[in-house]
């Protein structure tokens, strides 16, 4: 015997299982023929309705799978059976006639015939909740679907924010905005480090730290990794010693500093302006500016300084990305900065951007004829060595500044002989320049012009 997936009614064979399935279904309450049994149980709730409030169910049905209308115990594709068994008496077997002429209802869905017609659209109806009940399966596995699939979405956001986060944790250790301590914090650590190292006896240690608080505390540099007589010396070793060059412009004098246990790693744009104020200093032009800064400031000052010309009004927009704070911590400064810190000095300045290379194998040589321009305009001359009246320049590469053009040579430990350290175009090869380079003083009302334009910085660009 074969059984109806549908309605679990039994067929002797395959052809009546064939019969049986293409039948077209029709109503039962009015002979309606409809396509299929989805458009038969619209017909049958739009034409026929329950009596009640619309959408109401009978109460049997409320809840679970269907139940039998006789007498309640079976439900699901087990009803059929059920009913054929049971209820049998009150069914009649398809094409059959009760004899006494009494009409007979025949099942849309099975062709199963009965001769009350409420038993037959409860018959019906099982037909129909059965279905609902596929349906609704269906329905819960799309949103389970739905589910997992939003719950992986969350999943990968969460996982590509944490990414993010640790990525920008990174760049703040890097730049010195990780609230990690500044100067101070890193001058004791790394000298605690050389004492457990061995390189550093305990009494040095006390002594260097109360000589580096009293330095901090009158806001001065403690001159220790001061190199004095750069521009002597090499107009010295260019006039005597050197052959291979026709002309030599030199800067006015100027002391290098380089870094220490406190700034390592950070420090070079604070070291580079050390440097350009060093030489500002010997210059009677600067007196009147620089009256309130007579010796060179250590970095947590400098600090301090930049921040003062924030709350003047330089660069709003740069001053944000530091959150307005720089003192107390190890954030990388450049350009930006030492234009606004310049100018608020009342110092004249201008930044020049090369921003990217303008000769073969990413070199800058315009950067280098910029340089020979600033020098050498207004100082020509049959002298060999010119010490023009220009302060050296300040330049960074990529945000990061560079004493690359301010180093140029470097004192040997004995302190009797001087090693160059010249550089060529093929040197420089970062993506992109920036110099920052003093040309004079500014009055008031100039310094409260440039304060009102640095709301939006602008350089010079070359190319």
């Amino acid at each position: 015997m074969l059984v109806c997936d549908v309605c679990g009614q039994a067929l002797s064979s395959e052809a009546a299982v064939r019969r049986h399935l293409g039948r077209q279904p029709r109503c039962p309450l009015c002979g309606a023929a409809a396509p299929g049994c989805d458009e038969l149980r619209r017909h049958i709730e739009a034409a026929h309705p329950e009596p009640g409030p619309p959408g109401a169910r009978r109460p049997e049905l409320a809840e679970g799978l269907p139940e039998c209308p006789f007498c309640g115990e079976a439900a699901g594709r087990e009803l059929e059976a059920h009913v054929r068994a049971r209820h049998g008496h009150l069914l009649g077997g398809p094409g059959t006639d009760t004899g006494d002429g009494e009409q007979l209802y025949e099942c849309p869905m099975c062709s199963l015939t009965c001769t009350n017609i409420q038993i037959l659209e409860e018959h019906v109806d099982l037909h129909l909740e059965e279905h609902s009940f596929s349906e609704g399966g269906n329905i819960r596995d799309l949103e389970l679907a739905q589910r997992l699939q939003t719950e992986e979405d969350k999943r990968q956001r969460s996982e590509e924010e944490k990414r993010e986060r640790e990525e920008f944790k990174k760049l703040q250790r890097q730049y010195g905005l990780d609230n990690s301590g500044g100067y101070k914090q890193q001058f004791l650590k790394n000298m605690e480090r050389e004492v457990d190292r061995g390189m550093m006896q305990p009494f040095e240690y006390h002594k260097r730290k109360a000589d580096m608080m009293e330095c901090l505390a009158f806001g001065i540099d403690d001159g220790k990794t001061k190199t004095s007589g750069v521009i002597e010396a090499l107009c010295k070793y260019y006039q005597n010693e050197n052959k291979d060059v026709r002309h030599v412009w030199l800067s006015t004098g100027v002391d290098h500093f380089h870094s220490s246990l406190g700034d390592r790693g950070w420090g070079c744009g604070y070291r580079n302006f050390q440097m350009l104020l060093s030489s500002l200093l010997q210059n009677s032009l600067y007196n009147d500016c620089l009256r309130d800064t007579t010796l060179i400031p250590s970095i947590p000052k400098i600090q301090s300084m930049i921040e003062d010309a924030w709350r003047e009004g330089f660069d709003p927009h740069g001053a944000s990305h530091f959150n307005n704070r720089l003192h107390g911590s190890k954030a990388w400064i450049g350009a930006c900065e030492i234009y606004s810190l310049l100018t608020s000095l009342r110092i004249k300045c201008q930044i020049i951007d090369f921003h990217k290379p303008t000769g073969p194998m990413g070199t800058h040589p315009r950067l280098f004829e910029w340089v020979l321009r600033y020098y050498s305009t207004d100082n020509e001359g049959g002298a060999k060595v010119v010490c023009t009246p220009k302060p050296p320049i300040y330049l960074q590469h990529q945000g990061c500044p560079s004493q690359e053009m301010q180093k140029l040579l470097k004192q040997n430990s004995d302190g009797t002989s001087l090693r160059l350290l010249r550089k060529f175009v093929g040197s420089l090869k970062e993506k992109q320049y920036q110099i920052v380079a003093v040309d004079g003083v500014l009055s008031l009302e100039e310094k409260a012009a440039r304060c009102h334009a640095s709301r939006v910085l602008t350089s010079e660009k070359i190319p």
